[in-house]
């Protein structure tokens, strides 16, 4: 067991994959000499090559293409977005034909592409740099998204990932990326899909996930100084979600707020909040709240403060779940 930043655990983590598959690939601005803007690939092309660990061009629709091709040459590329407001004009090459290729060739074609995004706000940085862009690729059949919240799940998640057979947008909460956790390179990781509960409790579910799951053990802590117990469930996978984890926890408190970073409207709270309240419906004691950004542009860095959702917002959601 090991105590490392997230940032660590990834960079661990793609390097246990290029040592173990002569097949796998890092492909993206900056991942090579300079080891990415976050440091994430730090030493790998200095330690596995130029064909391996490859800095391309500025185009992430020419970047997503060419792991495309890769991949249906039996390669195995994981790309890095740079920043989360990169990657709209690599979204033709993902919807259309990443997503699509295994449909299209009737589960002939397989694409092990990994997407990596480093997502969210939190850092004070300009626009296109703090976005939350996970509901666009969730909504997109043929992909899978995962994002892991702590060391551990870092180094474990993007593992299983690299070794999935079909195209997983990967994203990486940069604000978190030197929360330091405990990792296990030998332990037994829970599959890639399954949801888990991070904090036991009766009263009411909070569900998170990436960024918003410390926030989301704050208001459980804060919660717990006046007596209520709040069960936190970190989603881990936005497709597919564990709804069957989610639902099991509803049961057992009957109410239920989710939180996230993207704007509330149409985010992943809206379809975890249709489906529990159809699964739940005779449990629920009070209806599904949301909390999370608002239906604007990501605002400059001096208001993002204002525009994130925190731990007060969270706990005022939570007060009005449980006064019904």
């Amino acid at each position: 067991m090991t105590r490392m930043p997230i940032v660590k655990a990834l960079n661990t983590s793609l390097r246990k994959a290029l040592e173990t598959d002569p097949k796998v690939l890092i492909m993206g601005e900056d991942v090579g000499k300079l080891g990415g803007v976050f440091r994430v690939t730090d030493g790998l092309q200095k330690d596995f090559g130029e064909d391996r660990v490859i800095d391309t061009p500025l185009a992430e629709s020419g970047i997503v293409g060419t792991a495309i091709g890769l991949a249906l040459r039996g390669y195995r590329p994981v790309v890095e977005i740079q920043f989360d407001g990169f990657v709209y004009p690599a979204y033709d090459q993902i919807v259309t034909q990443l997503a699509k290729m295994h449909a299209r060739a009737l589960g002939k074609v397989k694409l092990p592409v990994v997407i990596r995004i480093p997502y969210a706000g939190g850092i004070g940085a300009v626009e296109h740099h703090s976005e939350s862009p996970e509901a666009y690729f969730a909504h997109t059949a043929g992909l899978k998204v995962v994002t892991p919240a702590n060391a551990s799940d870092a180094y474990w998640m993007l593992q299983q990932a690299i070794a999935t057979d079909d195209p997983v947008i990967f994203f990486e909460p940069k604000a978190r990326y030197y929360d330091k956790g405990e990792v296990s390179t030998e332990a037994i990781p829970d599959p890639l899909h399954k949801a888990r509960v991070v904090a036991e409790g009766t009263d009411l579910t909070l569900a998170a996930y990436g960024p918003m799951v410390r926030v989301a053990l704050e208001v459980a802590a804060a919660a717990a100084e006046d007596g209520r117990g709040i069960e936190v469930v970190d989603l881990r996978s936005l497709s597919p979600v564990d709804f069957d984890t989610l639902q099991a926890s509803v049961e057992k408190t009957g109410r239920l707020v989710v939180t996230h970073e993207a704007p509330v409207f149409l985010g992943m709270g809206s379809e975890i909040a249709a489906r529990i309240s159809e699964r739940c419906f005779y449990h629920l004691e009070a209806p599904v709240l949301r909390v999370g950004g608002f239906h604007a542009p990501y605002p400059p860095s001096r208001l993002e403060d204002e525009y994130l959702p925190d731990l007060d917002r969270v706990l005022d959601a939570v007060d009005r779940a449980l006064a019904f």
